[in-house]
């Protein structure tokens, strides 16, 4: 190729590189979902607008992908890892992202009157900071059919493509509403007749706890635990017994304890 050749063809990759730049830039209020169990169910809640694929990218799970963008009519592009690394920052994306739609957050009273069960059990996070502490949670919260998470919109996580990565798509599955005050939320919930518990190393031992009725469990910060103001809402705390150094447990990790209990509960006699 003459220099005018390679000349012309590298403009043309720069301006290839622009273009799919500004597409994500534009993008700023939508999702850019990477990995084959989060942008699987993307595509399949109807979220995706755009998915790319490594261009060397092979085997069933890209086969699969590639079916599922068929299916819901959207298009793939090729791209080089080191793009779709660069797209992602660098996250583990095994070939695979998807430009997405906004997360949709149910309001409030939406999730009240969608629930179907006559006691719903919601949990609601305390202005957690780690994604993948809410990722982990969200996975659990699915496999256990919690029936919505409530989280606060200021100095909290929200729905990140970290935090869909890492509960590898089961936020697609679990409402989530995000409200402007949980004071006042718990004080709503209240009013529908929930009983409001929460967790502090000096409550009642979990396993006695009386798992009837509306609940809704509140887990706190991972280092603050929860609010002074929030605690004065709460009806009874619970503890989970330690017995090591540290009487501490992950948001993620004693989340997931308190909803496999009621899990375990109102499933016991449905799984003899």
């Amino acid at each position: 190729m003459s220099k005018s050749g390679k000349k012309s063809e590298n403009r043309k990759v720069a301006k290839d590189d622009r273009n799919l730049k500004n597409q994500v830039l534009s993008s700023e209020k939508k999702d850019f979902v990477f990995g084959y169990h989060s942008s699987k169910e993307v595509i399949q809640q109807g979220r995706a607008m755009k998915v790319f694929l490594q261009e060397d990218a092979k085997g069933k799970r890209v086969n699969e992908i590639k079916e599922c963008a068929k299916i819901a009519g959207v298009s793939v592009k090729w791209v080089p890892k080191s793009k779709l690394s660069n797209l992602t920052n660098n996250a583990v994306h095994q070939g695979i992202a998807v430009l997405a739609s906004p997360y949709r957050y149910l309001t409030l009273s939406k999730l009240i009157s969608q629930t179907k069960r006559e006691e719903p059990f919601f949990l609601i996070l305390d202005s957690l900071e780690d994604p993948h502490n809410l990722g982990s949670i969200l996975r659990t919260a699915d496999a256990t059919g919690v029936d919505g998470v409530i989280l606060p919109k200021h100095n909290a996580v929200g729905i990140t493509p970290t935090v869909v990565k890492t509960s590898t798509g089961a936020v697609e599955h679990v409402p989530v509403v995000r409200v402007s005050n949980l004071v006042q939320t718990v004080a709503l919930l209240k009013q529908e007749g929930f009983w409001i518990f929460g967790t502090d190393m000096e409550g009642l031992d979990y396993r006695k706890w009386q798992i009837k009725g509306k609940l809704a469990l509140i887990i706190g910060n991972e280092g603050r635990g929860i609010r002074s103001l929030l605690k004065k809402e709460v009806d009874e705390m619970l503890a989970i017994p330690m017995n090591g150094h540290v009487q501490s447990l992950n948001a993620g990790v004693a989340a997931g304890i308190l909803m496999y209990e009621v899990y375990r509960e109102r499933n016991l006699f449905q799984d003899i």
